[in-house]
């Protein structure tokens, strides 16, 4: 299911691609959170990578940290999750799915966790490997 899908009070109804500029509502430069919630993560190679379980805020600084995917598995039997910073995500309004640049095999290894033994997001040393793995720059040091 895709956000617009998923958009229950008409936030992207008036979403056109070919007149951006005269859609009504806020999509894309704003975009509510529960409605990304599931979207599917693909490849810039086409492939899917997973989908979006959960959405991390960074309360202090008030603004998107994570998006948690799940990949592998077979119906939440041997899923892994993976925190990938929001900064390392396209969104990709035509095929209204979100773009993660890494190769599906590159996944597989990337530092991952068990739903069940979430880690300390808010670790700075986990902070610095995620955004290393990823070649992103944490909140903190982000441009604004």
């Amino acid at each position: 299911m895709n956000y617009t899908e998923r958009d229950t009070y008409g936030m992207y109804t008036g979403m056109d691609k070919s007149h951006l500029s005269a859609h009504v509502g806020p999509g894309p430069e704003l975009m509510g959170a529960d409605t990304l919630i599931g979207n599917d993560v693909y490849s810039p190679q086409d492939d899917k990578l997973g989908d979006i379980k959960e959405i991390m805020l960074d309360m202090q600084k008030g603004s998107v940290a994570y998006a948690v995917l799940s990949f592998g598995g077979f119906l939440g039997m041997g899923e892994k999750l993976f925190a990938v910073p929001w900064s390392a995500l396209t969104l990709d309004t035509e095929n209204k799915r979100f773009v993660l640049n890494v190769e599906k095999d590159s996944l597989k290894n990337a530092p991952g966790f068990d739903k069940d033994q979430w880690p300390n997001m808010s670790d700075p040393t986990w902070m610095k490997d995620i955004h290393a793995y990823y070649g992103t720059a944490p909140i903190s040091q982000a441009p604004h």
